[in-house]
Order: C-alpha cells, then structure tokens, then sequence
C-alpha cells in the first residue's frame, strides 16, 4: 500500500512539474532586419522599437515569457533565406519580425508562411502580398508600399503644382514610388530621372532643376542616397526656391546626418513624433530616453508589431496550437496603436490614416518631422479587393 501511494504521489508530482514547465514555456520571437551597412539604422530603430515594446510589457508578450532572437539580414535576400529558415528550425520561432526591404521580405514570405508561421512584417509592405497572393499568416503593421507616396502625389495636385520633376533610383521601389505618386497628381511631369543605386554626385539632375524651375520635386532617396541629395539640394541654393515632396528622404534615420539642411522639406507618412494621443508621446519620451534619438516610424511601427503579436497572444490564452484561432485574433488588431486609428483590411495591410510632414529642429536641438496636415483618413489599399481571405 505504502508503495502504491509513493507511487501515485510522485506521478502526481511529475504531472504537476510538466505542467509548470508547458506554463513557463518562452514564447520565442525572431526579429530579423538589416543591421549592417549604410541601411543598419532603420534595422536599429525596428529592433529597438519592439524591445522598449517588450519592456513596456513587463518582459512577457501576451502573460509568457518571451525570447527575442535578432538576425541581421544583411540586405542579401539569398542569405536571408538562409538566416530565416534557421529561425524557423533550429530556434523554432512562434513568430517572425521584419524585414526593413521589400526584396527582403519577397526573399522570406514564401519559407515562413509555409511554414505556417506567422510573419509581422513592421515596414515592408510590397503590393505582392497585398492581393491575390496575401495570406492569413502575413499581417503588416507599416503601410502598403504605394500609400506614402500617394500622400505627395495628392499634395502635389492640391496645392496647385502643375509641372513636377520626378527623381528615384532605377530598382524597383524607385519605380513603384513614380507610380504612387501619379495616382493622384495630373500635372506635367517635367522630368523622370532614374539614379543608379550607389549615385554620390546628384550634380546633374540640380542643374537639370534649377533650369526647368519645376514648381515642386517628388523624390524617394532611402539612407546615404538621401543624406547627399538633401545636403546638395541645400548647398545648390534650390531648397528655398523649390519645395521637395519626398518619402524615406527626410526621417528621423537620415535627419541625424543631414540636420539643418533638411529643415522645411516634406514628406508622406503615417505618423510623426509630434502626433498628439497619449501613448505616442509616452513612446516618444520613452524611446529618447532610452536610445537617446529621435524614433521614426520604423521604430513605432516595430512598437505595434509587438503590441499587436501580444494582443493575439491574450486572445488565445497563450495557446498557439490553433492557428486559425491565432491568424483570427491578429487579424482583429485589439490594441491602442501609436498611431490611433488602425485596422486591419481583408488582406493583413492597415486601414490608416496619412499625413504631409515636414522637417523641423527643436528647440533641444534635435531634428523630427512634425505634421503639416492629414491627407487621407482610414484609407486602406487599391489591392485588397483582390484577396480572398481565407474562411
């Protein structure tokens, strides 16, 4: 008798052990993004914005305890395959955070979603996704390519431009960006030039402008390409004579290296450090106090890409055994946005709204883009109508 209830204690006991331990079991997390090169500071401010996120949430994500793994993709879509699927096997990721460029993310999609995991992405957003092709384990917290650059477009017919000189890279964002931007802009378009990639000297298209005297400039220059237009734009004397319409040209990635010359330029986005709702300033002052630099919307983006992993979390009571269950609850977005107003559409891509921005220095000295005017109110994208989201 003694035995059998040694026995049955200890069975008791083991049951009670693995019990706590399923309890206890770390939700893991794989960030990956661009940490290296001219590009690493919009990785930073993704990785760093979901992490003030995780810390805001006590260290757990949804009542688990939570293990953040950041993988740097390099801005090599091979090697992020490579990078992804280690995520997905060796470290057996619940979710997966990123990429920063839509080439990344085209690279990536296929491996996780098949995988049938779920893929956040907190800034790229290709029209690929957003249609025909879209999944229930794809959710975007940014925007759908096209969107910011439509805001210029609008902004460029409303005020009354009515001839514009158009200048991008010659890759395909730069093509989708010309393309967003003539949605809504009906002018003349006076000039569309196409940079190589690696462009330093943008010499020749300033002495282009500056002969044309078009009554505005459309430009989509990301990084180092924008840090060298800007300072030059300035240098040349045209940024008091010709406004500069332009999106992930002037952000809080490439103020720190362009400073006064960028003040007055604007841009199109879908938030600002000035947005006035209490949890973006409480955000805002917690990222500068915590980084000491100003946080872009790659970084808020990232914030709600966290806050939105957390809600499905809750939603299912930890168990993600039921993906259906887990692909509903996200695709509900129950959380307070830095944003405000957001919403998922049918295809995983936000219903939002979108601003002008423009280029100011504080009075610390620091340099953000500030709210001008919204442009479009909960406006979702041309592409939804085109995915048939799963019953």
């Amino acid at each position: 008798m003694k035995q059998q209830l040694t026995l049955a204690a200890t069975a008791v006991l083991l049951a009670l052990t693995a019990g706590a331990a399923t309890a206890q079991e770390k939700l893991k997390i794989g960030v990956i993004v661009t940490l290296s090169g001219p590009p690493a500071a919009l990785g930073a401010q993704v990785r760093d914005g979901f992490a003030l996120a995780v810390k805001d949430l006590g260290g757990k994500i949804g009542g688990r305890e939570v293990e953040i793994v950041n993988v740097d993709d390099e801005l090599k879509p091979d090697g992020a395959v490579i990078k992804v699927r280690g995520l997905l096997e060796r470290e057996k990721v619940d979710f997966v955070v990123g990429p920063i460029f839509s080439n990344i993310l085209q690279a990536i999609h296929k491996p996780v979603t098949e995988n049938k995991t779920f893929l956040i992405s907190p800034n790229a957003g290709p029209s690929s996704y957003a249609g025909k092709d879209c999944s229930p384990f794809f959710y975007v917290t940014s925007y759908q390519n096209d969107q910011n650059f439509r805001v210029l477009g609008k902004v460029a017919q409303d005020r009354g431009y009515k001839r514009m000189f158009l200048m991008v890279p010659n890759y395909q964002a730069g093509r989708d960006s010309v393309a967003g931007f003539k949605l809504d802009f009906k002018g003349e378009i006076v000039e569309e030039s196409y940079l190589p990639l690696n462009t330093i000297d943008f010499q020749p298209e300033l002495t282009k402008i500056n002969s044309q005297k078009p009554d505005a400039v459309f430009t989509f220059m990301p990084g180092g390409l924008g840090v060298n237009l800007v300072k030059q734009y300035r240098q040349a004397g045209l940024a008091d004579r010709i406004p500069v319409l332009s999106a992930f040209t002037v952000d809080e990635s490439t103020l720190p290296a362009q400073q006064d010359a960028a003040v007055g330029m604007f841009g199109g986005a879908n938030w600002a450090p000035n947005l006035d709702n209490p949890q973006s300033k409480k955000f805002v002052a917690a990222y500068e106090a915590a980084y000491n630099m100003v946080p872009g919307t790659y970084a808020m983006q990232a914030y709600d890409a966290a806050m939105l992993i957390d809600s499905a979390v809750k939603a299912v009571k930890g168990d993600l055994s039921n993906k259906e269950a887990v692909s509903a609850a996200l695709g509900k977005a129950d959380f307070t946005s830095l944003r405000g107003s957001f919403k998922f559409n049918t295809n995983g891509y936000p219903i939002q709204n979108f601003y002008l921005t423009k280029v100011a220095k504080r009075p610390d000295g620091k340099f953000q883009t500030e709210i001008v005017e919204k442009v479009f109110s909960e406006t979702g994208d041309s592409y939804a109508k085109d995915c048939k989201p799963a019953k």
